[in-house]
């Protein structure tokens, strides 16, 4: 080895010494100091698939149904309310598509309901994000609740989602709605 060489050679070693103390002392920090965003999902690339349910490094996931008032129908038949193959048109258990009982229906006048999601009982499944969006509107939608994630270096969720949901967002716009509502 010549002196080129080995000068070369200490300093790419130095130069990776300095680079990983760099990003251990980055990533103990806070994911807002770290570098200004926050974990979110992308409603148009969420496929559903409950993980998020399932994945989150919280005991109860930091992921719910929000319901985007706007673009809702209030319709009779709800088909993020109501399961695709039901007994009855009534508000039985049974004919509910949700399994914690978190979507709310109140009568406004015929034919119209008002549908709303008790974050409480919201375990993030996704079951009514997935019936609305076959075959309703797609007022329905997941959502990082901000009061909850612990925007971890690594989401969890993120590093499992199938469809690449989990994008980084600005605190500034911490939620992403529906594209063109």
């Amino acid at each position: 080895m010549n002196r080129r060489s080995f000068l070369r050679a200490a300093l790419a070693f130095l130069a990776a010494g300095v680079a990983t103390h760099i990003f251990r002392r980055q990533s103990a920090l806070p994911a807002e100091e770290r570098d200004g965003l926050l974990w979110q999902i992308d409603p148009a690339k969420c496929v559903q698939c409950d993980r998020c349910e399932t994945e989150c490094v919280l005991s109860e996931s930091a992921v719910k149904c929000v319901r985007q008032y706007e673009t809702c129908g209030y319709c009779d038949f709800c088909s993020g309310f109501y399961q695709d193959e039901r007994a009855a048109f009534d508000n039985a258990a049974e004919n509910r598509r949700c399994p914690t009982n978190a979507i709310k229906r109140t009568f406004i006048e015929d034919p119209y309901f008002h549908y709303t999601i008790d974050e409480d009982l919201c375990t993030g499944c996704g079951r009514c994000v997935k019936g609305c969006g076959d075959f309703g509107n797609g007022s329905m939608f997941l959502q990082v609740r901000r009061g909850r994630c612990l925007d971890c270096n690594e989401c969890a969720i993120a590093r499992v989602c199938p469809g690449r949901a989990f994008v980084r967002v600005p605190p500034d716009r911490p939620y992403i709605f529906k594209a063109g509502e």
